[in-house]
């Protein structure tokens, strides 16, 4: 587990937004695993304060994201509204909703309503479903593992690939024969 905190403050609430996405698009590059918990505050004033803390499980595998949003509004309601609009073009069905938080502020002079959303989501990688791979495919992979080991199909357990692939022995004696059989036409 490791804690990651994005933290910006601006008189500007675009530029707020905006260097927390740029910052946990960077870090979470950088950092593999799926976002387990988070924490975000919005504080607003003469300048907009944001920090969200998260928790990542570096064994978990996820792509993981922030989504931002602000827009403005005749009230409370108008620009609660919008932002609504805003945020769910965004999310995708395949997005796991960790945390988020939505927050209003109008401006003591212009009586302008702003409203701020924020959503810290994890997409879970899918795996591949090796039994329901089509024959193209399951060769693509094999001969991956060929040119890996040199082209030497003695190092593979015939068996298991075939149990793993859900395909008989023999499909996989011949899929190995028909890339070698590719290897050696490409290389004539």
């Amino acid at each position: 587990m490791v804690l990651k905190i994005f933290q910006s403050e601006s008189a500007n609430i675009g530029e707020c937004l905006s260097n927390i996405e740029e910052d946990s698009k960077r870090e979470f590059l950088k950092t593999p695993g799926k976002i387990e918990k988070s924490k975000i505050f919005l504080n607003f004033g003469a300048f907009m304060n944001i920090t969200i803390a998260v928790v990542i499980d570096e064994t978990q595998p996820a792509e993981k994201g922030i989504i931002t949003a602000y827009t403005s509004g005749k009230n409370k309601r108008d620009a609660m509204k919008k932002l609504q609009e805003i945020i769910n073009k965004q999310i995708k069905s395949s997005m796991e909703i960790v945390d988020f938080e939505v927050g209003t502020y109008t401006t003591p002079v212009t009586r302008r309503t702003y409203a701020v959303g924020i959503v810290v989501y994890n997409i879970p990688e899918q795996e591949i479903v090796l039994k329901k791979l089509s024959i193209k495919e399951r060769r693509r992979i094999l001969a991956r593992a060929l040119e890996l080991f040199n082209y030497n199909p003695k190092v593979l357990n015939i068996s298991e690939v075939a149990r793993t692939f859900g395909v008989s022995r023999d499909s996989i004696y011949y899929d190995i024969e028909q890339i070698l059989k590719e290897k050696k036409s490409a290389g004539s």
